[in-house]
C-alpha cells in the first residue's frame, strides 16, 4: 500500500524507478562489478555470478551475461563445459542492457574431478573413521620401485606444515615395500609424535611421479621396536601414527616449503641428539632393537616429494586451491579442491592468482625469535614472529582466550579446544614475510573470522571456514624471551583463496627463488 501512495504522490518519476526504467529524467549506467561464488570448482560443480550495476539517474540495472567458455544462464549460473584433463580459468562478462559498452568480469577456476596432469584432487569428508572435520585428503599411489607391483591409497592429508609421504603401515597391506636397512624416524607434531621405518617406494600424485623415494611408514606405540623416550618425551602427546584413527588419516603428504624434513640438522647433529635443544629425529635400530639417534644423510632422509617431480619440472611449490564456504554457517560437506604441482610452470599455477608472496627463514636462528618457515603475525600491536600457514591444521588455532579476547567452549559443549564467541569475531591482523635477518617487505591485513564451534559443529559438516581454537592455553614463553604464542593459519585459510608454498633453493620463473608463501 505504501508504494502506491508514493506513486500517487509523486507520479510517473517513482513508478519508473521502482520498475527500473530510464524514463523521467537522463540515466547514465558508469559501472559493473561481477562476483562468482564459488569462484573455484570443478567440472561437476556450478558458480552463482552476481552483477552490481552503479550509474546515474534511474537507469536500468540489468545485464546480460556470457562465459568464455561453458554456458552461463540468464540468472547468472554458470555450468562448465564437459569434463577436461585440464584446469581451466574462465571469464565470465556481465554486460550493460542500457549501456552496451559498459561491462564488468569476474574469474572462475575449473579443475578436473580426478587426477591428471599436475593436478590431484583434494576432498573435505568425514576422513577414513567417519569423524574428522577440515582435512583435505589426496590420492596417492605407491609401487615397489621399478616395478608395477602397486597400490593405490586415499586418505592422505595434504600438509603445507610438513615433509614428506608418511603412511600408517597397516594400511599399505597390499605390497612390501624395501626398507632401509636399520633406519627409523621419530616426527613430533603440535599434538603428538609419529615412529617406525624408512621405505623405499615410486610414488605417483595426480599425473606426477617421483622415483625410488624414501617414505616414513608410521606403527603402533606397542610394536617392535620399542619408541624410544628420547622419541616420545618431546611431546606430551601420544603416538598418532598407529592406527588411521589415531591420525585421522591413512598418511600424510608433507608439501611443505623445504625439501626434506630434517636438512643439515640431521646430517650433522642427528647422533649427538636427546636434549630439549637438539631432539632426536633419525634412529639406527639394528635388528630392529637398542635404536640410538644418529647422522643420516639428506638422500636418505624422507624428502619432500615434489622437489623429485623432474619430469616435468612441476619441482618448485605447489599451489592449493579451495572453494569458498558460502552457506550461513560458512561450512559444508565434501568440499572438493585442488592441489596443483608446480609455480609459474603451467597456465593452471602462474603465481598472479596469488595477490601477495611472503618470504620465510630457511633456517631457525641461535635465540630461536626466528623459525625457519614462519611469518609474522600482527595483532593489538603485538607482533607474532612464529606464525606460519599450515594446511595441516583443521583450526585457525590462535593465541589463547586472554589474548585474543573471546571465550572457549564449555566443557559441557565442544570443550576449550574451541573458541566459542557470542558473536563472529574478526580480528584485525596483518601477515608479513621475513627472512633469516628479520621483518621483510610491509605488513599487508588479512581478513579472518572465528565462528562459535558449539553452533558450528551442530550442523554436522565436515569443512567450516571459521573454526578456531587456541594454539596454547595458557600463552607462555619459553627461555624468557621467546615467545611461543603464534598464529596458525590452518585449513579454514585456504576456504576461497589460492595459496602457494614455494620451496627453498627451487627458482621461481619471474619470482624470488623459494621458500615462500603467497596468497
Amino acid at each position: 500500500m505504501r508504494k502506491f501512495g508514493l506513486f500517487f504522490l509523486l507520479g510517473n518519476v517513482l513508478w519508473f524507478a521502482a520498475c527500473g526504467g530510464n524514463g523521467g529524467g537522463s540515466s547514465t549506467v558508469t559501472s559493473v562489478q561481477v562476483s562468482c561464488s564459488p569462484s573455484i570448482i570443478n567440472y561437476s560443480q556450478t558458480s552463482q555470478c552476481s552483477a552490481s550495476v552503479g550509474g546515474t539517474g534511474n537507469f536500468n540495472t540489468a545485464v546480460t551475461w556470457s562465459a568464455s567458455t561453458g554456458t552461463i544462464s540468464s540468472s547468472g549460473l554458470y555450468t562448465p563445459p564437459g569434463a577436461m584433463n585440464a584446469s581451466i580459468q574462465v571469464t565470465v562478462t556481465a554486460t550493460s542492457v542500457q549501456n552496451t559498452s559498459v561491462a564488468g568480469t569476474a574469474s572462475i577456476t575449473v579443475n578436473p574431478v580426478t587426477a591428471t596432469g599436475n593436478v590431484a584432487p583434494i576432498i573435505v569428508d568425514s576422513g577414513p573413521d567417519g569423524q574428522e572435520v577440515n582435512i583435505g585428503y589426496t590420492t596417492v599411489k605407491l609401487c615397489v620401485p621399478g616395478t608395477q607391483t602397486c597400490q593405490t591409497i586415499d586418505h592422505i592429508q595434504v600438509d603445507t606444515g610438513s615433509e614428506g609421504l608418511r603412511l600408517v603401515s597397516s594400511v599399505v597391506n597390499q605390497i612390501t615395500l624395501p626398507l632401509q636397512n636399520s633406519l627409523y624416524e621419530c616426527l613430533v607434531f603440535a599434538d603428538g609424535y609419529v615412529w617406525g621405518p624408512i621405505a623405499t617406494a615410486d610414488v605417483t600424485v595426480g599425473g606426477e611421479t617421483a622415483s625410488s623415494v624414501p617414505v616414513h611408514l608410521t606403527i603402533p606405540a606397542g610394536s617392535s621396536p620399542p619408541v624410544p623416550g628420547t622419541c616420545s618425551s618431546q611431546t606430551s602427546g601420544g603416538n598418532e601414527g598407529g592406527t588411521p584413527s589415531d591420525l585421522g588419516a591413512n598418511g600424510i603428504l608433507g608439501v611443505g616449503p623445504f625439501q626434506t624434513d630434517c636438512g643439515q640438522y640431521c646430517v650433522v647433529d642427528g647422533a649427538g641428539c636427546g636434549s630439549s635443544s637438539q631432539p632426536c629425529v633419525y634412529y639406527s635400530c639394528p635388528g630392529g632393537q637398542s635404536c640410538s639417534g644418529t647422522d643420516v644423510s639428506e638422500n636418505q632422509q624422507v624428502p619432500n616429494p615434489v622437489v623429485l617431480f623432474t619430469a616435468t619440472g612441476d619441482n618448485n611449490g605447489v599451489l592449493i586451491q579451495m572453494p569458498s564456504l558460502a552457506d550461513s554457517n560458512n561450512a559444508g560437506t565434501n568440499i572438493q579442491g585442488s592441489l596443483i604441482f608446480g609455480i609459474n610452470t603451467q597456465s593452471n599455477n602462474n603465481l598472479s592468482l596469488a595477490a601477495n608472496t611472503y618470504p620465510i627463514p630457511d633456517s631457525t636462528n641461535n635465540s630461536g625469535t626466528i623459525v625457519a618457515g614462519d611469518i609474522i603475525t600482527a595483532f593489538n600491536g603485538q607482533t607474532y614472529p612464529q606464525s606460519f600457514i599450515d594446511s595441516g591444521s583443521n583450526g585457525l588455532f590462535f593465541l589463547d582466550a586472554s589474548l585474543l579476547g573471546i571465550p572457549v567452549c564449555s566443557a559441557g559443549g565442544s570443550g576449550p579446544n574451541w573458541y566459542c564467541p557470542n558473536s563472529p569475531f574478526t580480528p584485525t591482523l596483518t601477515n608479513q614475510g621475513q627472512t633469516n635477518n628479520g621483518p621483510t617487505g610491509s605488513p599487508v591485513p588479512v581478513s579472518v573470522t572465528i565462528g562459535n564451534a558449539d553452533s558450528l559443529f551442530a550442523t554436522n559438516n565436515t569443512a567450516y571456514s571459521t573454526l578456531g581454537g587456541p594454539i596454547a592455553s595458557p600463552c607462555s614463553t619459553s627461555g624468557g624471551t621467546n615467545p611461543v604464542c603464534a598464529f596458525d593459519f590452518g585449513l579454514p585459510f585456504f576456504y576461497g583463496r589460492n595459496v602457494f608454498t614455494a620451496i627453498d633453493q627451487a627458482p621461481v620463473q619471474g619470482a624470488p627463488t623459494g621458500p615462500f608463501f603467497a596468497y
